[in-house]
């Protein structure tokens, strides 16, 4: 009996990330060939003066091309007397 041991898929579906080339959201995830691709929702930038004429942009990425979107705070803090 051989066992199996597959990688948990680091994101979830609905998770905002980035990569090369711009910023999105999981929309679903599948193992193929011992890695993760995921369909990743590009985010839509400002609506153009003529309108759109078609949907959000899907794009096929594999598990290492992603980064989770965090939010970054300044090491410094502000503080008023």
């Amino acid at each position: 009996m051989a066992a199996t041991i597959t990688k948990v898929p680091q994101f979830r579906k609905g998770e905002n990330v980035k990569f090369v080339g711009g910023v999105g959201t999981i929309k679903s995830y599948q193992l193929e060939a011992g890695s993760w691709t995921y369909a990743v929702e590009m985010a839509m930038g400002p609506e153009p003066e003529m309108g759109r004429i078609g949907y959000e942009t899907t794009v096929l990425l594999n598990e290492a091309d992603l980064v989770p979107q965090t939010v970054t705070f300044s090491s410094e803090l502000a503080i008023s007397a």
